[in-house]
């Protein structure tokens, strides 16, 4: 079994087999979002503080936090967003870029072991972004591409994704520690899309034993309907063993499929997530009321 430790400075969360499917919000990400953009380059931090807050009230375990701005200042930036997130909740953060100097401000600006998303199969890149991470003790995310591109052929992308998982290794970072990212395709650009990502998310726990996570929402672009295309893939990712993903919680179809999917493949016990989340309330406060009521 393969457990994936995470943290702030006052909490921890595990990604790991047999354990809950692990929600981590990706709203904190201006790529595509104007005005958050506009904002976080004004030093307007507002929209990040309530994003934060209203993935974790609606359940993310942990969050991703993204400052990839053109022509900003994005290690100064994610370094602020960074601190500002880990003083307003105590959940975990994946600390996202694709700037090896914002990896490095955002690492030095967190308290706790974050995961580091990410690191591909590039030769330059491993060598740039793995003794980063081995440095922070951190965990990190492997994307399974390299610089051919993304491959349509899973073997490929198993094969890239085995290469970082050894790379990793030479650092001293342990298997546990790299989450591999399969890659999803849009589903309607590509039909085999889930199939692919299922069979490849099998043989990534069977025979490297490392955890997986994805950008669920990609599956589902430019089809209509398509929170009920991601909340179903994810639930068919789960049973195929996947363990997290980088995803909206504020989509109650997509957050109710995941915590389905968590009660069918045994890692709710009792259902008591389930019933917590799901119990009518006025259930409860009927059988309250007649436990006061006076006997006769």
């Amino acid at each position: 079994m393969t457990d994936t430790v995470l943290s702030s400075a006052t909490r921890e969360v595990v990604i790991g087999f047999g354990r809950p499917f692990v929600m981590i919000g990706e709203r904190i990400n201006p790529t595509g979002r104007k005005a958050l953009a506009e904002e976080m380059k004004a030093g307007d931090f507002s929209r990040v503080e309530a994003d934060a807050l209203a993935q974790v009230e609606a359940g993310a375990q942990m969050l991703d936090i993204n400052a990839g701005i053109p022509l900003a200042d994005e290690p100064a930036m994610l370094a602020r967003a960074v601190q500002l997130v880990q003083s307003v909740t105590d959940v975990p953060l994946s600390i996202d870029s694709s700037i090896i100097e914002a990896l490095e401000a955002g690492l030095a600006a967190y308290e706790g072991k974050p995961l580091v998303n990410s690191v591909t199969g590039e030769d330059e890149v491993m060598e740039r972004v793995l003794p980063l991470v081995a440095r922070h003790g951190a965990a990190v995310v492997a994307i399974s591409n390299d610089d051919t591109g993304i491959s349509e052929d899973p073997d490929v992308r198993f094969a890239v994704a085995r290469r970082i998982v050894e790379r990793a290794a030479d650092h001293g970072i342990p298997a546990s520690d790299v989450v591999v990212d399969p890659l999803v395709m849009p589903i309607g650009a590509m039909g085999t899309a889930g199939q692919q990502v299922f069979s490849l998310v099998r043989r990534l726990r069977e025979e490297l034993g490392v955890n997986t996570t994805c950008g669920a929402s990609n599956v589902s672009f430019g089809l209509p309907n398509r929170h009920h295309i991601t909340g179903t893939f994810l639930a068919m990712a789960i049973a195929s063993g996947m363990t997290s993903a980088i995803m909206s919680p504020l989509h109650e179809e997509v957050k109710i499929a995941i915590q389905a999917a968590n009660v069918l493949a045994g890692h709710d016990a009792d259902c008591a997530a389930w019933i917590r989340a799901h119990r009518d309330p006025s259930i409860g406060a009927d059988r309250e009321r007649r436990r006061r009521r006076p006997q006769a």
